[in-house]
């Protein structure tokens, strides 16, 4: 019999836009991050499945019973070396947080950034969101002291880089 509450990672269907579009602004509503000059205000981020059609990028959701419970990304860094990506939009519901599924989604994508031929892997986040810092860090990313690229997310202080092995 299988075990409905193991979670679920695939690529995103154009069927998910909508939901995760809403479960990634309702995060954000809900750690008070800024709207403006954060992913809130990202245009991609109500057609997932087209934004990240590109050719060296790809996003994930997370299944649990059937239910769409978070997501992230692996994109081109906009005015950065070819090498680096950005892990973008990485976003659990709070029902998905705690169970281990952020180090999932974390592998998955450090895989696929390997296999889209990245060297690096870049994040913005905000100072209070210690959780996905602490998440970041247990997977070899390190602290740096000025941002990457231009992802237009000016109001995101704290940058992270890791080399992929």
């Amino acid at each position: 019999m299988p075990d409905n509450s193991a979670p679920v990672l695939r690529s995103i269907q154009a069927k998910d836009n909508q939901k995760m579009a809403t479960l990634i602004r309702s995060v954000l509503e809900e750690l008070n991050v800024p709207k403006v000059g954060t992913a809130y205000e990202d245009k991609a981020l109500d057609d997932l499945t087209e934004a990240y059609r590109e050719e060296k990028g790809d996003y994930f959701v997370v299944e649990s019973q059937g239910e769409l419970v978070g997501g992230a990304g692996i994109g081109s860094l906009p005015n950065a070396k070819a090498e680096v990506c950005e892990l973008q939009k990485m976003y659990f519901s709070p029902a998905a947080r705690g169970k281990g599924w952020g180090d999932l989604m974390m592998n998955k994508c450090l895989e696929a950034a390997k296999d889209l031929g990245y060297k690096q892997v870049y994040i913005e986040t905000m100072p209070y969101m210690k959780a996905a810092q602490k998440l970041y860090v247990r997977h070899g990313f390190e602290y740096i002291d000025a941002p990457l690229g231009n992802t237009g997310h000016y109001s995101c202080p704290v940058y992270l880089l890791k080399t992929l092995d």
